[in-house]
């Protein structure tokens, strides 16, 4: 984390800390394919993050830690970005079902319920639900 970084909002940070989530699963195979790159540009404006910070993340993305919402329905809005760039590049690798598997665990969803809820999330995605539809769906697995 740069001296620039002591400046930013509590939601700039935790947008960037998403965003280096997202670029993680995107690296998850090594490399990141020009739908994953539309993707990732179009979050990025999304979370006001500036072209340095950028290339930034994607240099080393690990040097940001997830950072996990307290509300209930910011968690499944990051799970519907994280399970949309697994499909960014129209196909879904092992790779990156297990780094979403990781990344869904530190969204907070339990342990027990994080394979339901990861092949649930891809699923959905891959049939193209909204996020109001993903949210229903995902909220019906996560019952504990």
């Amino acid at each position: 984390m740069g001296l620039s970084d002591y400046n930013l909002s509590g939601e700039q940070k935790r947008n960037i800390a998403h965003f280096a989530s997202i670029v993680r699963l995107a690296l998850a195979d090594d490399v990141i394919t020009e739908g994953e790159e539309k993707f990732l540009k179009r979050l990025a404006r999304r979370f006001h993050i500036l072209d340095e910070k950028y290339k930034e993340i994607l240099e080393n993305p690990n040097e940001y830690s997830q950072v996990t919402p307290h509300s209930y329905e910011e968690r499944i809005e990051h799970l519907y970005d994280l399970a949309t760039m697994v499909f960014a590049d129209d196909e879904v690798s092992i790779e990156e079902a297990k780094v979403l598997k990781k990344l869904v665990i530190g969204l907070g969803f339990s342990v027990a319920n994080a394979g339901k809820v990861t092949d649930e999330a891809i699923h959905l995605i891959l049939n193209s639900n909204d996020l109001e539809d993903f949210s229903k769906a995902i909220k019906t697995v996560n019952r504990i």
